[in-house]
Parts: C-alpha cells; sequence; structure tokens
C-alpha cells in the first residue's frame, strides 16, 4: 500500500509540474524554423540578450541560373551580393520586448532591406514574424523544424 502510494504521490506531482515545463518551453523561440512558405529553415538561438536568426537551409539552395549555392544577390550593396545565403544572418538587434517576444530588424533577402520587426512565440511549435515600413505591416507563421 506504501508503494501505492508513493507512486500517486509522485505521479501527482510529476503532472502539477508539467504545466510550468510547458509555459517555460512556450515562451523559448530557440530551435529551427520553417518558414510560411517553405522556402527556408532559420535556426533561432538567444544572443546578447537577445535573438539572433541564421538561415541554415533552402529549400532550392542552388541557384538554377548559375548552378552555384545561393547568394544575396538582391542585396543593394555590391560587397554583399556574393554572401551565401546559408549562414545569412536576418535579425539584428533583435531585444526582448517582453515574454516570448521581441523587437529589432530583420532583413528581406528577396528585397535586400531591412525593416522593423517584431518576433514573438505564437504556441510550442509557431513562431509570428511581423514587419513593417511605415504603417505597412506584413508578417507570417513559422513552423518549428523538429523538437
Amino acid at each position: 500500500m506504501a508503494c501505492r502510494t508513493a507512486f500517486i504521490i509522485a505521479l501527482a506531482a510529476a503532472w502539477l509540474a508539467a504545466p510550468a515545463a510547458r509555459a517555460q518551453g512556450a515562451t523559448d523561440p530557440a530551435g529551427v524554423w520553417q518558414t510560411q512558405a517553405g522556402d527556408a529553415r532559420v535556426k533561432v538561438s538567444k544572443c546578447g540578450g537577445g535573438i539572433c536568426g541564421v538561415i541554415v537551409g533552402l529549400k532550392d539552395p542552388i541557384d538554377p541560373a548559375t548552378g552555384k549555392p545561393q547568394v544575396d544577390d538582391k542585396n543593394p550593396n555590391p560587397a554583399l551580393k556574393k554572401r551565401p545565403m546559408i549562414g545569412l544572418s536576418l535579425f539584428s538587434g533583435m531585444q526582448s520586448a517582453g515574454p516570448g517576444k521581441w523587437s529589432g530588424q530583420i532583413y528581406n533577402a528577396d528585397d535586400g532591406s531591412s525593416y522593423a520587426s517584431s518576433v514573438s512565440v505564437a504556441g510550442p511549435n509557431a513562431l509570428k514574424v511581423e514587419g513593417c515600413v511605415g504603417a505597412l505591416c506584413g508578417g507570417e507563421n513559422w513552423t518549428r523544424v523538429g523538437r
């Protein structure tokens, strides 16, 4: 009987601790995320009191026009046009703006520009990424890849 009581107490303790563990993990953006369009995978990690986001994979890593790895050819800075897309940093100055939220700048490789941005954890497997130019804002949801 004592063994059964100990088991029930241990089970109850684990059950009560689980929501706290899930809540803590629910605001952690660290991991690999796939963009909404599915064209890139971005590794998000904590860095410098904020978060960093780096491209770690592309749906089409080889440029069909050149037969070589994709590069940042939309960048208006000629010195940056040849840098590889894989390894490219997307977030800059992304600092905490509250639990599970960060704000800073995001680089858009589609047009070579950076925009004011916010990132927020929208669930254990969802990251909301938004960017604004003046009053015009847009966003997308990224999906966690693996765990």
